[in-house]
């Protein structure tokens, strides 16, 4: 039998917004400790979301991260030696983390000035349902779809 599951960190939330999902969020784009750099790239790109759709900043982006949030994805298990992409729903806490990550992957690869602008960018049209982002999380769905038969293998 394994050991217990990691018990999840409590997590101070962020000083501007006092939202614990917006310090998870920037926890995830901090690059070799830099918090500060990390909280500025944030707040920055939510101004400028702000600017851009004449709407709330923070609203757009989490709407953004709602719509990036896989419900289903694949997992390899091996049985009676051959590999089964086997789809599996997937848990409230790493479908946050999944939707920060993809966010933050395809905004660094996106072209723009700075990755205030790439985020900025990413962020709208994920909130719209569009974007490189949102492609990921439908081939995920896909991937999933295409290897419903092996569902029963599950555990």
């Amino acid at each position: 039998m394994r050991k217990a599951r990691a018990k999840p960190r409590q997590i101070a939330p962020d000083p501007r917004f006092n939202d614990e999902q917006v310090a998870r969020f920037i926890n995830t784009l901090m690059r070799r400790g830099k918090k500060t750099v990390a909280s500025r790239i944030f707040y920055q790109t939510i101004d400028r979301i702000s600017e851009l759709t004449k709407e709330d900043g923070l609203q757009v982006w989490k709407k953004a991260i709602e719509n990036l949030q896989p419900v289903v994805e694949v997992r390899s298990r091996r049985i009676g030696g051959a590999n089964f992409q086997i789809p599996t729903e997937v848990r409230p806490s790493r479908r946050q983390a999944l939707a920060f990550k993809w966010l933050i992957t395809y905004a660094k690869e996106r072209n723009g000035k700075s990755m205030v602008e790439k985020l900025a960018a990413e962020t709208i049209a994920a909130a719209k349902g569009e974007g490189a982002a949102i492609k990921k999380k439908e081939d995920v769905h896909k991937m999933a779809e295409a290897n419903k038969a092996f569902a029963h293998f599950r555990v």
